[in-house]
């Protein structure tokens, strides 16, 4: 746009052409000197970082109460009712 500005030649395109190079100064500054801008970034860098780790929680305890309780296992080998002893008992004379 510089460009086509400056060969327009009209005041218009002149003073499109001084605003742009005056932003890009203003950009060229803040980025070559360490100031409030960085500082804000670190800080936006920081705070992201923090609600990624409280977001992965949030999931993983959702995750968690989603998923289906184990089915409770049986147990193996061989089990005496608890009765079974007193039946045995009155068959005996």
């Amino acid at each position: 746009m510089a460009m086509l500005s400056s060969v327009l030649r009209s005041p218009t395109a002149v003073s499109v052409n001084i605003a742009i190079m005056r932003t890009f100064g203003r950009l060229r500054r803040r980025l070559a000197t360490p100031g409030e801008l960085v500082q804000q970034l670190t800080g936006l860098a920081e705070t992201v970082k923090l609600q990624d780790h409280q977001i992965k929680a949030i999931s993983d305890v959702l995750q968690r109460m989603l998923e289906r309780p184990p089915a409770p296992r049986r147990q193996m080998g061989f089990h005496v009712a608890p009765d079974a002893d007193d039946l045995d008992r009155d068959d005996e004379p």
